[in-house]
């Protein structure tokens, strides 16, 4: 065999059992206690180690809608949701390391701070916020996350 096909083949066999491996320690996470995802993502995802959480907004699950009307109520909710999904996960909301916070009003972010900081307590993970034109099903706020697993 060449040097060339020689190199040519080694590069393909590790490259395969590289991806092969990175299927295998990949698991995704559903749970019905968090709503269902409303296109065609996963809840979380399992990897490396961490958790990757995909936004969550406040659908409550139970009624596969939204209930909640203040950014206080849709906070809860969709933190709620965060968090059965992080324990679909065998994660917890103490294990995130970092979120990101998209909410339709700035006006709102006092707000949503007090809520944001009693429900994650003594855990003060890495977090952005931004502003946004619009959310799915108009809410006040979207909420994802990567945690430890």
């Amino acid at each position: 065999m060449s040097e060339l096909l020689k190199t040519w083949y080694n590069n393909f066999r590790f490259a395969h059992e590289e991806t092969k491996e990175r299927e295998e320690t990949m698991e995704i996470v559903s749970t019905e206690n968090a709503p269902k995802a409303l296109g065609p993502y996963s809840q979380a995802i399992k990897a490396g180690g961490l958790v990757f959480c995909s936004g969550q907004i406040p659908i409550d699950p139970a009624v596969n809608a939204v209930t909640a009307t203040t950014i206080e109520e849709q906070a809860r909710q969709a933190i709620s949701n965060l968090r059965n999904v992080l324990e679909a996960a065998g994660s917890s909301l103490a294990k995130v390391v970092k979120t990101t916070v998209f909410i339709s009003d700035m006006n709102d972010f006092a707000a949503l701070n007090g809520v944001y900081a009693e429900l994650f307590g003594d855990a003060k993970p890495a977090r952005s916020c931004v502003q946004v034109a619009r959310l799915p099903k108009d809410v006040k706020l979207e909420i994802e996350a990567i945690a430890v697993a």
